[in-house]
């Protein structure tokens, strides 16, 4: 049984102006949300939803990671809007405490998954940011899978300025991946998704949340290291994400020694993993993600500033 999980960066997915905000978050989000009103929200449900629709093959994801969403309400708006697939979604979201007031989720299908347990693992940072959220799923066949969505501190405007903030994430996620292989086993299934707001060659990634680009330095590790199943994007000129018209591989999936192996029920389908780049999506030259915007630059046929990102576990039968 095979079971399709992609992640999206979702740009922004705010709830119009009467939703219920802090006075503080309400300045933070003054000029993002000028002119954002309950139709274009709806709007930019529709236009999201469109494509989430024709993931697997028009079947729709197993489970959806997503990132740059305000609060619950919108997710269930999103979740409204996929109800063509018929299947039976489910939420899994926590508030946190970002100065945006930016979320991350799993929209699961609750035919196949339950989301047994879940922890937000906070980020020590001199500012609010997202926390790490980790979720413990069980398959419909009775085996834990572990995911933890990520969405780590941006690096703009100043790349090098901004770089130890998501050291500080990379270095969260690696103490998180390895209490968690002492409590529930080094075979584990575990995967670490989002956006990085770094490229899988980015010291964040290698050197303090501990991905690496050879299978054999995650298998035969004794400690708790990633697989980055991005690393095959970084000669091919493509991108998730793209800013001068420069492509970058923000978004990611990152892989433990039980997917790898296999022995932890759940194993990577070969040749799987992939950026969803539907016609309509890009736009320019450059073929960049169509973002739908905010303020006085929305485009209304838009989606993302992002493109999704999938891939494919294979379960074991028996």
């Amino acid at each position: 049984m095979e079971h399709y999980i992609a992640f999206w960066n979702v740009e922004n997915l705010f709830d119009h102006k009467n939703a219920q905000r802090s006075d503080k978050l309400k300045r933070v989000l003054g000029r993002e949300l000028n002119g954002w009103t309950a139709e274009k929200r709806d709007r930019k449900i529709a236009q999201l939803a469109s494509i989430i629709r024709r993931l697997n093959d028009g079947k729709g994801p197993d489970i959806l990671g997503v990132c740059e969403v305000e609060n619950a309400r919108v997710l269930q708006l999103l979740i409204q809007a996929l109800q063509p697939l018929n299947r039976d979604y489910g939420l899994a979201h926590h508030d946190t405490a970002d100065g945006r007031g930016i979320d991350v989720a799993f929209i699961y299908d609750q035919k196949r998954f339950t989301a047994r347990e879940q922890f937000a693992h906070f980020i020590q940072k001199r500012s609010a940011t997202r926390d790490l959220l980790q979720v413990n799923f069980e398959s419909a066949r009775g085996r834990r899978l572990i995911l933890i969505g990520n969405h780590w501190p941006s690096r703009l405007p100043e790349t090098y300025q901004s770089a130890p903030y998501r050291m500080m994430a990379g270095e969260t996620l690696a103490y998180f991946h390895e209490r968690i292989r002492e409590i529930h086993g080094r075979d584990s299934a575990i995967m670490a998704l989002g956006d990085f707001n770094d490229d899988p060659f980015s010291r964040s990634l290698r050197e303090y949340a501990l991905s690496e680009r050879q299978r054999l330095k995650v298998t035969k590790a004794r400690s708790a290291r990633w697989l980055n199943a991005m690393w095959a994007f970084t000669t091919g000129g493509q991108g998730t994400f793209y800013y001068n018209n420069r492509a970058f591989l923000f978004d990611q999936f990152l892989l433990a020694r039980g997917i790898l192996t296999g022995k932890s029920g759940f194993s990577l389908v070969p040749g799987s993993v992939n950026i969803e780049r539907f016609p309509e999506m890009m736009v320019g030259q450059y073929k960049k993600p169509r973002r739908f915007g905010r303020g006085r630059t929305i485009d209304l046929n838009g989606f993302s500033d992002h493109f999704p990102v999938s891939l494919r576990l294979r379960e074991k039968t028996n």
